[in-house]
């Protein structure tokens, strides 16, 4: 039966990455080879399926993963981004800086990948704190659940754009969905969560080596209008489409508004434009910025191959007519599509670590579902998105970054990172079954 084989690729695919501790991308290859073979596919077949799959996601995905990467290095290394945080906080004082911060951090998000979003804001987190006399984590903990929160949310980031794609869903109308979620969610886990803890709680001892992190000085920083501009420029050419193609679709600016609205398209613009306002403009030469974007496409190689991967595992699903099985079971069901998508993405994320992995795979398994039912693929993504980023613990890179990065016990690691991601989960996902009321 197609659900077996279905059953087998996935629990190999967990024995893999977590008994072998193999490599996500190889672990994706194997398991769709392995799934393509039970369902009676030719070797040749299989080998083919994959390739093409392959080839449609990061062909699909390369320039937003490229150019997002480089925009975020980008804002790091001219200071950009220290100057929205400390503009935030002198905006809104001394007794609001967690606010302040939680802003900073949603901005920051939109262009950055969560562990950049990390390493560029905690550094500037420990400052704050100090400033207004508040604990570190009273700070941090918001900071990274916004952080977190974008990363799985909101195009135009890899991991929400490539289960967009997956399920034919419009990039600007995920966009606009996904902000009204995104938000609660973030206030929740972050601020509300936050207050659940004793002072001395929230209190950690800074790593002596992160505190050593170059500060910019008032001199070296862009402007706030230069930095923001950086920041949420692809958001503004994407929301630009979206209320063209609803309010004039027929209209000549279209041929204008697609092009800039792509998610590739704006990123590359911004990225141009930034060179200009955060590079060359401030003194900065050409070797130094190229420099900049080679470090950063460094840096994301492996998630560009892990995308890929999904791409692989979905396309072999659909070849092999898994997909249309699936979307027959689906049919007589009485589970709700959203709820299982975010069921299928949360068990995979408990299961593999990787945000990105169970979004992928759960979108590649649930997309016939889409077709079958009718159901909103804009509200299927977020469910998506919503379970991926829960439930975070041992398994997950992450889970390390802020263990290390404040300086936290396992246990307070649980206490406050596991249960602030399984807090987002469950609130994207009531906010994906409210929005479902009305579309």
């Amino acid at each position: 039966m197609p659900f077996i084989s279905v059953t087998i690729g996935v629990l190999l695919l967990l024995v893999l990455m977590m008994a072998f501790k193999m490599n996500a991308f190889i672990s994706l290859i194997l398991s769709s080879l392995a799934v393509g073979l039970l369902e009676g596919m030719s070797p040749v077949d299989v080998m083919t399926s994959i390739q093409n799959g392959l080839g449609s996601s990061a062909g699909n995905l390369m320039l937003v993963i490229i150019f997002g990467a480089a925009v975020g290095k980008l804002l790091t290394d001219t200071g950009g981004a220290q100057r929205i945080a400390l503009t935030m906080v002198h905006t809104f004082g001394k007794k609001h800086v967690q606010a302040a911060a939680v802003i900073t951090a949603i901005i920051v998000g939109i262009a950055m990948f969560f562990e950049t979003g990390v390493v560029v804001l905690i550094p500037l987190v420990f400052s704050i704190a100090m400033v207004a006399e508040v604990p570190i984590l009273y700070i941090g903990l918001p900071v990274i659940a916004a952080l977190i929160t974008m990363h799985g949310f909101v195009p135009p980031h890899p991991g929400p754009t490539a289960v967009a794609n997956i399920f034919h869903a419009n990039i600007g109308k995920t966009l606009m969905l996904g902000l009204p979620i995104a938000i609660p969610s973030i206030i929740i886990a972050g601020p509300l969560y936050t207050k659940l803890f004793k002072k001395d709680f929230l209190e950690v001892e800074i790593p002596k080596a992160l505190y050593t992190e170059k500060k910019f000085t008032e001199s070296e920083m862009p402007s706030f209008f230069l930095s923001i501009l950086s920041a949420t420029l692809p958001i503004i050419f994407i929301f630009i489409k979206t209320i063209v193609e609803l309010i004039w679709p027929n209209s000549g600016l279209r041929t204008i508004t697609d092009f800039i609205g792509n998610a590739g398209t704006a990123l590359l613009i911004t990225l141009i434009v930034s060179l200009f306002t955060l590079g060359f403009s401030r003194g900065r030469h050409i070797k130094e910025l190229m420099d900049s974007f080679s470090s950063a496409v460094s840096g994301i190689a492996m998630i560009l191959l892990i995308i890929a991967g999904g791409g692989a595992f979905k396309q072999v699903l659909i070849d092999s007519h898994i997909d249309k099985y699936i979307a027959n079971l689906m049919e007589g069901s009485a589970i709700s599509p959203l709820v299982l998508t975010w069921l299928i993405a949360a068990v995979l994320r408990v299961s593999l670590g990787s945000a990105t992995v169970a979004g992928m795979t759960a979108a590649g398994i649930v997309a016939p579902v889409v077709v079958a039912t009718g159901v909103s693929p804009e509200l299927m993504t977020l469910a998506a998105g919503a379970g991926s980023v829960g439930f975070s613990h041992v398994n997950d890179a992450g889970f390390w970054i802020i263990k290390e990065y404040f300086n936290m016990s396992l246990i307070k690691t649980f206490k406050t990172w596991t249960v602030l991601t399984s807090i987002i989960a469950i609130v994207g996902l009531a906010g994906v079954m409210l929005f479902s009321l009305f579309i």
